[in-house]
Formats: structure tokens, sequence, C-alpha cells
């Protein structure tokens, strides 16, 4: 009878604020059931969590001035930040000089010199709010040019994006729609899919987890609803779920469930910031404790963590191969959108010709696309493959079900056998943790040390290197290996 009253009231609210809207409110009560039921499906328990940078959105000191909110986020040891506008300047300025993108040119050059002081870059502005004419929106948008900006966080009060999307895409800047709770007019994810659908990817959505949760949406439904279009995201953690006053918690301690919120977004590839915003009113003169409490949670569950380099990069919210090379017959291809590489033909190999590597840490999931496929990670290749060579100076990591011993999936190939054979069933993703430091080799394979070897030259290895490149193999034709989430830290 509560939930029944609840949604007649709601109703009642929309109808009142947003009329439009309210004509088919049905549909934006609930997220869609198979939405719903893919999420049941999926066990977020298992996902390996990858590292977002992090900004502190301006707003959370909104007690302080832009530049000691600066001083501020420089001692949480975060070196982004998303700006609003409206935020006093500084107090050794007139109370009238306000962070905006109305600001007098000497007012921005000063602003440039203390972010290059605290070594601090704006990554998006917002929330803004322009008028449905390219006078209005253009002068936003020289602006943000003027710091580099690349995101603007904007409610639009119209439902006709047109004139945004054209000048998104000729300025080449994100347009994030924004969510304040219900009955704000996008407090519902839907609601915003549905003034972008169909238009180009720049406009997207700045997901506000807080704002989800008081107006009883669960945020990691949301963001499934809104997969492939979440451009920022408004970080929060509330102590009540469904609740208009529930207050700000450290991540990790109330109702969000951020575990389950950064492995749907680590699922997504979602590639941007994670924005801090700190709202706890009772905490607004000294945020600061519990968000350095929320960012070593986050820290605590963040399996690929910022000491580990990506080898397959993403540049404009897609994957590519800049960096590799390939020698031998066959090639490797990429899929932009998920970063996993599937081999085609060979014998040949695709190595990383960046950078040579001596100690490191190296991760990598591969799945086989049958029992008998034939594939290996090569570590320390000495020097730019040029003929087959390198096979007798380097050693592979075998990835062979359907062989055993010193040739069958863990092995040291050709020389030391894995101690276990914990692999997974044939189409189902391995997961490898290669060490090599100075001669020692230590190989996981999911979750489990299968090799512990002093190095040293046996069967077809002649010698080997002490830095080299890393390389992935494409055996065959007939077999496809595929391989993703290619991680690598550099050791002393």
């Amino acid at each position: 009878m509560k939930q029944s009253t609840g949604v007649l009231i709601l109703a009642i609210m929309l109808i009142a604020v947003c009329p439009g809207i309210a004509q088919d409110y049905g549909k934006y009560l609930t997220i869609p059931n198979d939405v719903q039921t893919a999420i049941a499906q999926t066990d977020y328990d298992t996902v390996r969590i990858k590292h977002f940078p992090i900004a502190v959105q301006c707003w959370t000191f909104r007690k302080f001035t832009f530049f000691e909110t600066l001083q501020k986020v420089e001692a949480l040891g975060v070196h982004h930040v998303q700006a609003y506008s409206g935020q006093r300047l500084s107090k050794d300025l007139p109370d009238g000089v306000k962070f905006n993108h109305k600001m007098d040119e000497k007012y921005i050059s000063l602003v440039k010199k203390e972010l290059k002081k605290h070594d601090i870059s704006v990554v998006a502005y917002g929330v803004v709010k322009f008028a449905n004419n390219a006078k209005d929106i253009i002068k936003v948008f020289d602006w943000a040019k003027k710091f580099g900006i690349k995101t603007i966080v904007t409610e639009p009060t119209y439902d006709d994006f047109f004139l945004i999307e054209q000048l998104a895409k000729e300025y080449q800047l994100n347009i994030a729609i924004h969510n304040h709770p219900a009955p704000s007019k996008y407090w519902h994810p839907q609601i915003s899919l549905d003034r972008i659908k169909g238009r180009d990817r720049r406009l997207g959505i700045c997901a506000d987890t807080g704002h989800w949760l008081r107006s009883g949406i669960v945020p990691v439904e949301a963001l499934r609803l809104l997969d492939g279009r979440i451009i920022d995201v408004h970080l929060k953690d509330l102590n009540e779920f469904g609740k208009k006053d529930a207050h700000d918690v450290p991540f990790g301690s109330g109702k969000a469930n951020i575990r389950d919120i950064l492995a749907e977004l680590t699922l997504q590839h979602y590639n941007g910031f994670l924005v801090v915003e700190h709202e706890n009113k009772a905490e607004a003169m000294n945020p600061s404790p519990s968000i350095r409490k929320g960012l070593d949670y986050i820290r605590s569950i963040t399996y690929y963590d910022e000491s580990y380099t990506p080898l397959i990069k993403q540049w404009d919210r897609n994957y590519n191969k800049h960096g590799w090379n390939h020698y031998g017959p066959g090639y490797f291809i990429l899929d932009k959108k998920t970063g996993v590489l599937k081999s085609q033909g060979g014998m040949g190999l695709f190595w990383f010709a960046e950078k040579k590597f001596k100690n490191f840490e190296l991760l990598v999931d591969f799945k086989c696309s049958r029992n008998n496929t034939n594939s290996g990670v090569f570590v320390r290749v000495p020097n730019m493959p040029v003929s087959d060579d390198y096979i007798y100076h380097s050693f592979e990591i075998q990835i062979q079900d359907a062989s055993t011993g010193i040739h069958g999936t863990g092995a040291v190939y050709d020389a030391e056998p894995p101690s276990s054979h914990p692999s997974k069933p044939t189409g189902t993703w391995n997961h490898y943790r290669i060490r090599f430091v100075d001669d020692r080799i230590t190989v996981g394979l999911n979750g489990e040390q299968v090799i512990d070897w002093q190095a040293e030259p046996r069967g077809k290895i002649r010698d080997f290197s002490r830095e080299g490149y890393i390389g992935l193999q494409n055996h065959d034709s007939r077999s496809p290996v595929y391989f993703r989430n290619i991680y690598i830290k550099e050791l002393k």
C-alpha cells in the first residue's frame, strides 16, 4: 500500500511539474524488465574492476572559494576538478568575481596560473544552463576551449537537442545531461535516453548516482539502461534509499552498492572520470575526511589499479592498437568497443613495440575458441622480430588445453610444466598473471599459481634477455584465440 501511495504521489508531482512527461509517466516509474533480468544474470562479484580517473566536483567545497578548493583537492591527491558556475574565485578578489564562462580574460589567466600551481586541470563544467540559441551556446563552448574542457554538464529546459548536437560536433565537445531528483526534468534515466536517442555520441549522460537513490532508482539498473551513452559520472553514496533528504556518506558505507556500480562501468568500458561530489550539509565545512575514506574504499576494490598500464588503450571511447606491430602471417582483429583481440591465421606475433620491459607483472585475459586452440604470451622478446628466430631467445607462456606438460596451458613452453591445470572450459575467459623478475618466472592461472621457476636455457630456449618486448601469438587459421584486458606493471 505504501509503494502504491508513493507512486501516486510521484505521478501527481510529475503532472504538476512536467506535464509532457507525465502524460506517459508509467514507463518512467520503473526500469525495463529486460534490464533488470540482465543485471540479475550478471555476476558482479567476479568482475575485475579497472582503474577510473578521479575528479572532484567543486560543489563539494561550495563553502570555499575556487582557489581554496584547488588547495583542498590537491591535499586529497586528486589532479582533476569539475567546476561549476558561480563559485567565488578568491578571497583576495571582490565578492562579485565568480568562476564562470563570463570571466574576464585577466581572471582566466589568473585561474590558469593557479591550476598550474596545484597541478590540477578542469576536465568538465557544470551543471550549466544555456538557452537554445547559437550565441548563448557558442559563448560557453568558446570559453571551454580556452580551458581545454572536454565535457559540458547541463540540464536543458528544452526538448529539441538539434542545435547543441550540431555545435557539439563542430566544437568536438561532449554534452552530458545531468539528473536531479524527481520531479526534476531528467530525474529518470529513460527520459534522458529518449532525448538523445539517435543523436551523435557526443550527446550523452552525466549519471548522478546520489540523485537516482533519492528518486528510488537503483543506480546499477540505471547505468545498465544507459549502456554506451554515459559520458560523466557524479559518484555518490547515500545513507538511505528512496528518500530525498538522504545524506552523502563515504563510498562503500551506504545504499548505492559502489562495488557493483564500478563493476558495471568496467563492463561497459566506461573511460570517463568518477567525479566525487559530496553534498552532506553537516560536513560542508570539512568533507575531506569522508572523501579520503571513500577513495580508500575505491582503491581497495580496484583490481587494475593505477600502477598498471593498459597496453590496449582507449581514445575517445574507442580502443586502438597504437604501439603494436605484427610480424609474420596472419593478424589480429580489434573490437574497438570492447577491446577484444581475435587472432586470424598465423603463425605470427603481435608485439607491443612501444617499449621493452625488464621486470614486470603482466595481466592478460584469454579465451580459446576450440579445445586445441594453440597460442601463447611471449615475454622478453629481445629484438624487433624480423624472422622466427625470436622463439629461441624468449619465453612463451603457453595456451593449449589439448596438450599437457611443457606444451600445455600454463607451461613455459618446451621448458617448464605447470604444477596444475586450472583452465576454464573452452569458450570461457581465463586470466593469466605473469611475473618476470630478474631470472624468475611465476605464472598464475585463474588465481592459482602454476609456475614458480628459476629461468634457464632449456628445450628450444638457447638463451634469454634481461629485457624485451611483450608479444601475443596467432598460431593458425583453424582455432582463433581471443585476448583482452592486457595490463602491465613495471617492477624494480
